[in-house]
């Protein structure tokens, strides 16, 4: 038989990993961004030092002069501080995909043969587990200031719980950011500009009733103002099941508006 003869048999399409194998190579990915802290010792002080700043700093300095005592402030202002902690912490999610993005690390990681889905869901799953982390943090150190559960532990795993989902639905924002802007300060420009104000202006901080009127109709159907309830019916006692319903309906809102165009976005850009 000739070469002329031969024909070239067709190549069989590559198979795509199955849903078991996709999230081992998430795990993976998680695990790999998570390891990177060890090389970058100022992401750690990052998640660690700047959340017990603002404990320290909003308790001791405007604690006397909006609750009477710091004591009495922390614990108002503690599940607040909370809340702004994870919405800046999202934003980190952004950062480090569009740092693959524009360094080609993602486009090497899609070539290999794992999960399409699973280097963005291994960045967002090790942002959630640096999450948990900078909430225990915070509220270990609350105990050392003095703030006590109302609510026991079982309060103390539904707000962990609640924030864990509802800043995993906002990172979908974050992830649509760092797609779209061309460098990762971007991305950190866009968190000041946007979560600084939404922050400041929801009760997290300052009871609403001490805004003016007509501020005070935007700080209640502001998320950080429902979240925050939320968390302080969980962790201190109070009105519970209307926050977190609330916070959830906005949680579903967030994930069904912003994941699809994040990922329209990515596949765009990929």
């Amino acid at each position: 038989m000739t070469a002329a003869t031969l024909t070239a048999a067709p190549l069989a399409p590559a198979r795509r990993p199955g849903l078991a194998a996709g999230l081992r190579h998430t795990l993976t990915l998680a695990w790999r961004s998570l390891v990177q802290i060890k090389h970058n010792p100022m992401e750690l002080l990052d998640l660690s030092i700047q959340p017990v700043m603002f404990v320290l700093l909003f308790t001791y300095v405007f604690g006397g002069a909006i609750s009477g005592t710091p004591g009495d402030y922390l614990k108002f202002a503690l599940p607040g501080i909370i809340v702004q902690n994870a919405f800046f912490a999202t934003m980190t999610t952004g950062f480090g995909l569009n740092n693959d993005l524009t360094k080609g690390v993602f486009d090497r990681l899609r070539a290999l043969p794992i999960a399409r889905w699973s280097p963005l869901a291994g960045r967002i799953l090790a942002d959630t587990v640096k999450q948990a982390w900078s909430v225990s943090l915070l509220v270990g150190v609350g105990a050392i200031l003095g703030f006590r559960l109302g609510n026991g532990a079982l309060g103390l795993l539904g707000a962990f719980a609640l924030l864990l989902a509802f800043s995993l639905a906002a990172s979908w924002i974050s992830v649509l950011v760092g797609v779209l802007v061309s460098e990762p300060e971007k991305v950190q420009i866009f968190g000041f500009m946007v979560i600084f104000p939404l922050t400041f202006t929801s009760n997290a901080f300052v009871p609403t009733e001490t805004m003016p009127s007509w501020l005070q109709r935007w700080v209640e159907v502001n998320p950080v103002t429902i979240l925050a309830d939320a968390l302080r019916g969980l962790l201190v006692g109070g009105p519970v099941a209307g926050p977190v319903v609330q916070s959830l309906i906005w949680a579903a809102a967030l994930a069904a508006v912003f994941a699809p165009l994040a990922v329209r976005a990515l596949r765009r850009r990929v």
